[in-house]
C-alpha cells in the first residue's frame, strides 16, 4: 500500500547567532538529523523520545510550519517542501495539528464557536449559516456540549479545551493530523478520555496520525508502529507491541524503564536499570 505521508532524510538545523549590534551565525544546532518514516492512511505512527530529541520539530517540519533544511516530505505524492503560498495553504486542508498545551493553543479572546470555525473562514468553506451548523456538528463529534459555542476557553477544563482543539483540527476533514503531545498537559484520567476519543475519530474518519509523545505507555495504546527518536535520529522503529515487548536499543529500554508501574519494589529495580542504561546511552 502506498503511504499517505513519506518523509525521507529530513534535516532541520537552527543557527546559533552572536553579536549585540551585528548578529552573525557562528554555528548550527541540528535538531533533526536525517529522519525517515512512512504513515499509511488510517494508521498511526507513534514518535517517542525524551524532551529535546527533535520530535516536535519533526512534526512542525512535516506540516511546513518550520521549513526543513533539507530532505523530502511527500503528502499523497506531492512534495511539500517545494510548495509556497496558496498551494501550501490548499494542502493544509488535508493536514492539521493538535497542539500540546490546550491552555495556550486557543485564543482567549475568541469564543469556542469562532475558534472551531476559524479554519472554515480562512479557507472560505461554506456560508456563515453552514459554518455554524458545522461547528455544532464538530463539537458533538468530540463529545463537547454544542450549546457552549458562545463561551470562552478560560471557562473550561484542560480536557474540554483539548476537545475544542481537536474539533478545530477536524473542521476541514483532514486526512492527517499531527498530534504534538496532545495529552501530556492533562491529568491521567483525562488522558485516557482524549486517547479514546482520538482512536474513535480515527476509525470513523479513517484519519492518519503522527502521534508525538515522550511516554511509551501512552504511545503503545494508540499506535500501529513506533519510531524512537534520540538526539535528532530515529534509533529504532517497528510494530508497537514488538518495540514495547522486545526493544533492541538501550535507549528504548531506558524509556521503557521510566514507565511507572504500581509496584514499589519493581519501580526500584527499574530505577536502577534506568541509571545503568542511561550510562550506556551516554557513552
Amino acid at each position: 500500500m502506498t503511504a499517505l505521508l513519506e518523509v525521507r532524510d529530513l534535516v532541520k538545523r537552527f543557527p546559533v547567532k552572536r553579536g549585540l549590534i551585528v548578529e552573525r551565525t557562528v554555528d548550527y544546532v541540528e535538531a533533526v538529523a536525517g529522519v525517515s518514516f512512512d504513515i499509511e492512511a488510517g494508521k498511526t505512527l507513534g514518535l517517542v523520545g525524551e524532551s529535546g530529541s527533535g520530535k516536535s520539530t519533526t512534526g512542525f517540519c512535516v506540516l511546513q510550519l518550520l521549513r526543513p533544511t533539507s530532505g523530502s516530505v511527500r503528502f499523497d505524492g506531492q512534495e511539500l517542501t517545494e510548495l509556497e503560498g496558496e498551494e501550501l495553504r490548499r494542502v493544509r486542508r488535508d493536514a492539521q495539528i493538535v497542539f500540546q498545551d490546550p491552555y495556550s493553543s486557543l485564543d482567549p479572546r475568541m469564543t469556542v464557536g469562532n475558534i472551531v470555525s476559524e479554519p472554515l473562514v480562512v479557507h472560505k468553506v461554506g456560508s456563515r449559516r453552514d459554518r455554524q451548523v458545522r461547528v455544532r456538528e464538530l463539537l458533538d463529534v468530540v463529545g463537547f456540549d454544542p450549546t457552549y459555542v458562545n463561551r470562552y476557553p478560560h471557562e473550561f477544563s484542560g480536557g474540554q479545551r483539548q476537545r475544542i482543539g481537536i474539533a478545530r483540527a477536524l473542521a476541514l476533514s483532514p486526512r492527517l493530523i499531527v498530534c504534538d503531545e496532545p495529552v501530556s498537559a492533562l491529568d491521567v484520567s483525562i488522558q485516557a478520555q482524549i486517547i479514546n476519543l482520538l482512536k474513535d475519530l480515527q476509525r470513523e474518519f479513517n484519519l492518519a496520525y503522527l502521534f508525538i509523545a515522550h511516554d511509551l505507555a501512552v504511545v503503545r495504546s494508540v499506535s500501529d508502529r513506533i519510531a524512537v527518536m534520540h538526539r535528532g535520529h530515529i534509533v529504532e522503529t517497528g510494530p508497537a507491541n514488538e518495540v514495547y515487548e522486545r526493544p533492541k536499543e538501550d535507549y528504548t529500554k531506558a524509556l521503557l524503564a521510566a514507565v511507572p508501574v504500581p509496584d514499589p519494589a519493581r519501580m526500584r529495580e527499574r530505577k536502577s536499570e534506568r541509571r545503568r542504561l542511561r550510562d550506556v546511552v551516554a557513552t
